[in-house]
């Protein structure tokens, strides 16, 4: 598998990107790797709003807002990986990078 498939396959749920994480670990390659890091960023993210949301009314709001932001940012993700683009994330994307750059 390429490193730009891997990186799409890597944006297909949670399932996808224990794929591309166990297929990039064979065979490393930066552009699949920069996105396997997007990704786990996003997901944790998601699990932090998850939990916030047990929290009535300002974790509803939080979570919810957030929620829709993530959509966002997975969907911006999703279309500069197809059109072959290394960009980070907007306003957290670069922390992703640096937090989880052994992977």
């Amino acid at each position: 598998m390429d490193d730009k498939t891997k990186a799409i396959v890597a944006h297909l749920t949670i399932v996808g990107w224990l794929i591309a994480f166990i297929l990039n670990n064979t065979e490393k390659e930066e552009y699949a790797s920069f996105y396997i890091r997007q990704q786990l960023g996003l997901m944790l993210t998601g699990i932090a709003l998850g939990i916030l949301s047990v929290f009535p009314i300002i974790g509803w709001l939080v979570s919810a807002f957030g929620g829709i932001a993530l959509f966002i940012f997975w969907l911006v993700s999703l279309i500069w990986c197809i059109q072959g683009e290394t960009k980070p994330l907007p306003w957290i994307g670069h922390y992703f990078q640096d937090w989880f750059k052994a992977l």
